[in-house]
């Protein structure tokens, strides 16, 4: 029996680069998620987040100014998505960042379940989103969104072919 060296892990300048293309990538090169107003907060270990402000074009009941379903719909799904990207780059941490990113080519959506909790009403909201499972064809994500108090809003579960 041989013992296996772990393969190495990119540097800290390479994780960077990384870093820097996946959040160019999800707020200006994805015009969608620049319509939406995404903004990701973290790309770290306990997980990446994205943020939105609340604003008149994503209100959905106009009496009471309810955040859209379909923005909330919208935002978790490019939310796990994101974090798909990330555990990505976690399990390919050898490669360099262009090589990540060329990964995500044939990266979309099998599947998508939003679960609606309560209104969305707030003046800022937060997605996050933990990979369940990453196969080699099919990765498993569970999303959140929160309201700027804390409360859940949504929930939802989604499934994404990889390659």
């Amino acid at each position: 029996m041989t013992a296996h060296s772990p393969a190495p892990r990119r540097s800290a300048a390479e994780q960077r680069k990384l870093d820097a293309a996946l959040t160019d990538l999800f707020e200006r090169k994805i015009s969608f998620n620049q319509v939406l107003g995404l903004k990701v907060l973290t790309l770290g270990p306990g997980g990446p987040q994205l943020r939105f402000e609340m604003r008149p074009e994503l209100v959905g009941h106009y009496l009471y100014g309810r955040l859209h379903g379909g923005v909330i719909s919208a935002t978790l799904d490019a939310m796990a998505g994101l974090a798909i990207m990330v555990a990505l780059g976690e399990k390919h941490s050898e490669e360099s960042a262009e090589q990540v990113m060329h990964r995500f080519l044939r990266l979309g959506t099998i599947d998508l379940r939003i679960d609606y909790l309560r209104p969305g009403l707030g003046r800022h909201f937060v997605a996050s989103a933990e990979v369940l499972r990453l196969g080699g064809r099919v990765g498993s994500v569970q999303m959140r969104l929160v309201n700027d108090e804390g409360k859940l809003v949504a929930t939802g579960a989604a499934s994404y072919m990889l390659s």
